[in-house]
């Protein structure tokens, strides 16, 4: 993954269901052609964050153990509304099954209670090694980089070599992120 859609996981059921924010921010770079006098995320990019973040609850629920997760189908993709500089896209992916090779998500992104994208996602998740003949050196490379971009999304596993995954929640007056114990979140 070259870039990252996502600034933080905000709460997350390894293998059953993930919750992660975007902040949309006038500096980033394709804002100026899309569009000059009406900023807005493209909503390829909306959907790329969704399937980023279905990822990272199939990474986890499996322990890192397949290095490759793409996106294999997008179907019932709706947009509802903008997504403009100085907003936040909520995305929430839920599992809806899986079998050895790829995984059924339901994802939606919302923009306070307004949804901005629904989609239903099938992702197919594979290593290298089992394609390329030295595709198993490429496979540890991939999860090295996979855990260190996790260690960014989720600050709660910076503490050790293995993920910890940690559930957030929003506190109600300031809306920042702080940890809460996974039981509470829920």
């Amino acid at each position: 993954m070259r870039f990252s859609l996502l600034d933080r996981v905000v709460e997350i059921e390894p293998g059953r269901r993930i919750t992660a924010v975007k902040a949309v921010t006038l500096s980033e770079e394709y804002l100026a052609d899309h569009f000059p006098r009406f900023p807005v995320l493209p909503g390829v990019l909306m959907l790329e964050a969704m399937t980023q973040a279905a990822a990272w609850t199939i990474r986890l629920g499996e322990d890192f153990a397949h290095s490759i997760v793409v996106l294999r189908s997008a179907r019932n993709v709706k947009y509802g509304d903008f997504v403009e500089p100085g907003k936040t896209l909520t995305v929430t992916a839920e599992v809806l099954s899986q079998d050895e090779t790829t995984t059924k998500i339901k994802a939606s992104g919302k923009v306070g209670d307004r949804t901005s994208l629904t989609a239903r996602l099938e992702l197919e998740r594979y290593n290298l090694a089992d394609r390329l003949p030295h595709g198993a050196a490429l496979d540890a490379r991939v999860r090295a980089e996979m855990r260190r971009l996790w260690a960014v999304l989720n600050p709660a596993a910076r503490s050790g070599g293995r993920p910890q995954v940690v559930a957030y929640a929003a506190s109600v007056p300031t809306g920042s992120l702080e940890p809460v114990p996974a039981t509470l979140a829920r």
